[in-house]
Order: structure tokens, then sequence, then C-alpha cells
């Protein structure tokens, strides 16, 4: 769809050609490969009001000192720092500078490192963290410190205790409520208090309205006037799910093709990660992955690497990976430019990608 083959071809060739090794280390940034030309390149994706320009190798570091298995999310702090989170335990947490230059690394604790979260409490920043297979979700300091480690709750009456907990993602309520999404799991939400007892859950595995399949992510909707809502991605049913901050099922946000990941939310929009698109008589196909992006009504406007959004008497069609930019996004983290970084899952340890907005 927008793309002929001819053109096809010719961005695929320009991709190629702006591959180059990995160069030493200079003295005065010991970590973070600079001669990687050409950085900015000429690839222009997306649609209507919401195109970018893609510059890969833009966070490209030393695989000797910094590597990544699979460079999950990323978040922005007030400082304009980029902090991203890696299964690598050898340094779980890398923090960039806007211009990809490395900041600091830290953190040894999370060999299936996920979850990565920013809450701002009243000007103060913290991050929570979670490891699926671990079952753990813990809240950090910025530079690492360990506050606190939410329940477990096969330990508290919240589950049996031979049941499965692979939490995958987290939320803040305005109350300080902790949303914690059960991804890997039982595909429950679960809700704690501040202190990090657990309340419920809800949810679960299934194909009715209020239950969900694969709840990779979650966050608070802001965007309409009154009561926030949450958000909570059913990767398996291509949607995105709205529920009341009790747990109360609201309505679903259906994007047919795409297996989204967590959904952000930055001013009138929401993003997300496209792990895998799915075409007409496949459930998944590798490296299919693209961004896309919705307006303030949750219509899509457009996906970046992907198809045109179109809809048909008010049905959003099938929506697939149109340019091999990407193979798997698993996260979009917006800078105050509105510039887009795209983390990816299982690209061969490749480093996030920056998208400028044209």
């Amino acid at each position: 769809m927008g793309t002929t083959r001819r053109q096809f071809l010719r961005i695929a060739a320009a991709a190629g050609a702006g591959a180059v090794a990995p160069a030493m280390a200079s003295a005065s940034r010991p970590f973070h490969i600079i001669s990687r030309r050409p950085r900015l390149g000429e690839e222009i994706i997306g649609h209507g009001d919401f195109r970018y320009r893609v510059e890969r190798g833009w966070a490209d570091l030393n695989p000797a000192t910094h590597p990544v298995k699979n460079c999950h999310e990323m978040v922005m702090d007030r400082r304009g720092r980029l902090i991203m989170i890696t299964d690598e335990p050898r340094n779980n947490i890398i923090i960039y500078d806007k211009s990809g230059a490395l900041l600091e690394a830290w953190g040894h604790e999370y060999p299936n490192g996920h979850g990565l979260t920013l809450w701002n409490a009243g000007g103060e920043e913290f991050l929570f963290i979670t490891d699926p297979p671990a079952g753990r979700v813990d809240k950090r300091t910025l530079d690492g410190r360990l506050l606190l480690t939410l329940e477990d709750p096969r330990k508290v009456g919240g589950y049996e205790p031979t049941a499965n907990f692979r939490p995958t993602e987290t939320a803040i309520g305005p109350d300080g409520t902790i949303y914690v999404a059960d991804g890997y799991g039982s595909y429950h939400i679960l809700r704690y208090t501040p202190d990090g007892k657990y309340i419920d859950k809800f949810g679960g595995r299934g194909s009715e309205d209020h239950q969900l399949m694969e709840p990779h992510g979650v966050a608070i909707d802001t965007r309409r006037a009154g009561t926030p809502r949450l958000v909570v991605t059913s990767r398996q049913h291509n949607s995105f799910k709205y529920f009341t901050l009790a747990g109360e099922y609201l309505e679903t946000v259906f994007l047919p093709g795409a297996f989204v990941c967590r959904p952000v939310i930055d001013g009138e929009n929401l993003y997300a990660g496209v792990c895998w698109s799915r075409l007409r008589y496949l459930n998944q196909t590798p490296d299919s992955g693209f961004v896309t992006i919705l307006d303030r009504a949750n219509r899509v406007v457009s996906n970046p690497a992907g198809t045109a959004p179109v809809y048909e008497a008010g049905e959003l069609q099938l929506m697939v990976q149109a340019l091999p930019i990407f193979k798997h996004c698993h996260d979009v983290c917006v800078d105050d430019d509105k510039n887009l970084y795209v983390c990816q899952w299982n690209a061969g340890g490749a480093y996030p990608t920056k998208l400028h907005r044209v």
C-alpha cells in the first residue's frame, strides 16, 4: 500500500549502503561509538502530520563494554535523559542524552529486565522495573537504589501458590495506586497500594470484553476530560482495552494486524511499538514490526514503517509492515521535540533507532 516494488528495492538498497562496521571508541567518549556515518539517512517514514527521518546507529555503543540483548523499554526523565532497560545484566539500565551519547549505566539484578516505568511523584522521579520470570516488580531511584519490592500475589492470597506470575509492566495512578500487568503469566492486572501491598486484580485470560490475552502493557490515559482511565494492551487481540481505575471494563480499541506493546501517552497522542504484524493468512510474521500513532479519539493517524491507516465505513483496515526498517518494535519513547526513539526485541542485539519529526 503506497509503496511500489521499485521504491521498496531502492529504500532497501539505501539502507544496506548505510551499514558501517563498528569503530573504536574515542578516548574522550570511551563507551560510545562515534564513527558511524551516515547517521541521518534520507528515509522518511510515517503518514500525515506524523512523518519522521530515520537515524540508524543513533545509540550504538561498544558491545564489549555495554552490550544489549533486547532493548525492551525507554523513558525520558525531566532532565531530558533517555533511560533504557535491557535484559543484559552487565548493564540493565543504559542512560543516553538526546545526541545518543552514553551518560551512565548501572544494574546487574535483572537477567530478564523488561518493564520500565517512570513515575513523577510531585517532582521526585522513580523507576519501576519488572523481571517477568523472577516474578519481580521493584521501585528504584534514578541512580539505581532499591526502595521497594511489591508483594508476590502467590504469597498473599491474590493467586494460588502454583499460579504463573510473570509481570511485564506497571503504571502509577494519580493516588499512587500501582497497576501491574501480568502480561506473560496469568493475564491479570493487579492493583497495589503505594507501599507495595496487594489489593486485588481484574482481567484474566479469555476473549470476553473484560478479559485479556497477553496484557503486555498498561498506562494511565488522561487525554480526555474527567477521570483518568486505565489503558491495557491485549496483544493477542490486536487491541487496547480501557478500564476504570477500579478495574471496570469500558471499551476496546481494535488495531487489526498489529500485535502492539505498551501504550505510551504523550500530549494528545498514544504511541506504541508493534512487535509483529499479521499478514492475511498468518497469525504473526517474524521481522514485521512498525510504530503506530493514535490521536485523542484513538483513531490511527500514522504508522511509521507500516502501511497507511485506512478507515472504511468507520472501521480500521488491516495494518502490516510496509518497509523493513524494524524487526520487532517493543517500545517508543517521545522527547520534548516529538522525536521518537524505538526500542526493539529480538533484533540481533540492535541498539535503539531515533526518528526525527519532520
